[in-house]
């Protein structure tokens, strides 16, 4: 048996920056990882000889500059390339073409709507203003408006004035915002069908709700919020793919002393006196530690690892209400050449970026459709890149690797569980979507590697497949996240805490919970609060 000061479950993105900086303040930690490799959701393989997979997320820009300079990330490694462009493709043969050249996308813009052309910088700015009000909160334990301890009143009173500075109005529309969908949104400002389809991708990619659902606007304005070389809301690649990111913070947790165990499967967690005391592994290896950190899910944290009699009745009962509904799957694709498509040149700008195939706002809510009756979508809505035009290391020379995100796949189809014939039905979609546009993309594909709500689960270990580890819906943001009472990082027992995407600020690669639950756990132990630089609220 090992002792250590704190035990981190399970190497994500979240685990390792919760544990960098833990150990980095002094402490004794380790990180148990269940897979034989690092990464989580957030990894590189090789599962085809030569290409180098990114077979969960994709791409970066959530994940915090605070904490990439904390850790000195790019000194372990990490390099993040920007990338431009972006189309979407029509039935009729046309596209339309995201450049982020101002002036071409108002040229581009225009060619289907002048109307839409002038409406795009209101647009920017109304989403910029709600952007700006919440990213200063990323990195601050969410206040409870039901505790009044003056820690959580001063940092409401914080909080309301950041909305009350926005006036009438503004605080208006910002109510307005969080509550609508994002095609109401979008309608708004865009009479374009193609243009309001091809911004309201991002109100919907990983979220069990369709683009006329309520909650949908803020799930895109959740993707607006990353920066490149503080670009905000740029995007890029992580040079090697996703698993830069977790190979850099696992470099800079080592640096700091850390130790990783791979292959270490947590059975549950040991309570002693309702506190938390250490980890039993399936194979029967134990460890101890004063601080016991889930970066897992709450069903997966106070359902799985944890025995139910150690667990307070409501907290349990919550657990198994979480919102965590798969909605995803995914695509990746070796290609042994670059894909033609209709209407565009190979060297095109709009290459760079994300590809589309769903025209209009009503084919989204169709989609949405399918995964409400129980099955995939049949024309399903496509977040493809090609990331080996700004990152040539993930193939091999003149070769290509493809992404392609897919919305929706239900975690179960018509109730049951999914059969290799579903997978391949699943799989041929997706080809035959991407193949109307692209004549030679099928004779291409040299490998692909095809992951439903069930891989994903069963890989990775996200709850139906879920991207964000629950829904970002408003009953579940803030304090509310992952459910009231629990929305600041510690759990019911003593030395239990939780700092997954299931906590404030949520998911995507952005390393924020991580961060802020080794703030509040060093706040416990009274250790100098170093998580992280310019954001303490001491």
């Amino acid at each position: 048996m090992s002792k250590f000061d704190a035990i981190i479950i399970g190497a994500g993105h979240n685990g390792l920056a919760n544990a960098a900086y833990l150990a980095k303040s002094g402490l004794k930690v380790a990180v148990l990882e269940r897979n034989p490799y690092i990464g989580g959701a957030t990894v590189s393989r090789e599962l085809h000889e030569g290409w180098k997979y990114s077979n969960c997320s994709y791409v970066c820009s959530l994940l915090r500059p605070e904490l990439v300079r904390d850790l000195e990330l790019p000194r372990h490694g990490l390099q993040v390339v920007p990338y431009g462009g972006g189309i979407t493709f029509m039935q009729n043969g046309d596209h339309y073409g995201n450049y982020y050249d101002r002036n071409r996308r108002y040229r581009e813009m225009s060619r289907h709507s002048i109307r839409d052309a002038n409406a795009y910088e209101r647009y920017s700015a109304d989403t910029q203003k709600q952007t700006r009000l919440i990213r200063p909160f990323l990195l601050k334990r969410p206040p409870d408006p039901t505790s009044l301890k003056l820690r959580d009143l001063r940092d409401l009173a914080e909080f309301a004035g950041a909305f009350l500075e926005m006036g009438e109005e503004g605080l208006a529309d910002t109510v307005s915002f969080w509550t609508k969908s994002v095609g109401d949104y979008l309608s708004e400002y865009f009479e374009s069908d193609v243009i309001r389809a091809h911004y309201a991708g991002s109100g919907v990619i990983g979220t069990a709700l369709g683009v006329f659902s309520p909650g949908t606007a803020y799930v895109l304005l959740h993707h607006y919020m990353g920066d490149v070389d503080g670009n905000v809301g740029s995007w890029g690649f992580a040079r090697g793919g996703m698993g830069a990111v977790s190979d850099a913070l696992a470099s800079a947790f080592k640096s700091f002393g850390g130790e990783i165990i791979c292959d270490a499967d947590v059975g549950h967690v040991k309570v002693r006196g309702g506190k938390a005391v250490g980890v039993a592994l399936r194979n029967g290896d134990e460890y101890d530690a004063d601080v016991i950190v889930s970066s897992l899910d709450p069903k997966r944290t106070y359902l799985d690892i944890m025995r139910p009699g150690d667990l307070p009745v409501d907290v349990v009962n919550k657990a198994e209400n979480f919102k965590i509904r798969g909605s995803s799957g995914k695509l990746n694709i070796a290609l042994d050449g670059l894909p033609t498509f209709h209407g565009i040149e190979k060297d095109s700008v709009l290459m760079l970026g994300d590809m589309h195939f769903t025209d209009n706002l009503q084919r989204l809510e169709r989609a949405y459709d399918d995964w409400k009756d129980g099955t995939w979508s049949q024309d399903p809505y496509l977040d493809m890149l090609i990331p080996t035009q700004t990152d040539p290391t993930m193939a091999p020379p003149g070769k290509h690797m493809m992404s392609v995100f897919v919305q929706y796949a239900p975690p179960l189809i018509k109730g049951r569980e999914w059969t290799a014939e579903d997978k391949a039905g699943f799989e041929k979609s997706v080809i035959d979507q991407i193949a109307q546009y692209s004549p030679d993309f099928k004779d291409l594909i040299l490998h692909c590697e095809t992951r439903t709500p069930k891989e994903i689960e069963a890989e990775v270990g996200l709850t139906e497949g879920n991207i964000f580890q629950g829904e970002l819906t408003f009953d579940q943001l803030l304090f509310n996240r992952p459910f009231p009472g629990y929305g600041q990082y510690r759990g019911p027992l003593g030395g239990l805490y939780m700092c997954g995407s299931a906590t404030h600020p949520g998911g995507g690669v952005m390393a924020a919970p991580g961060a802020n639950a080794a703030r509040e756990i060093l706040r416990d132990l009274r250790r100098p609060n170093i998580v992280p630089a310019g954001y303490s609220d001491d």
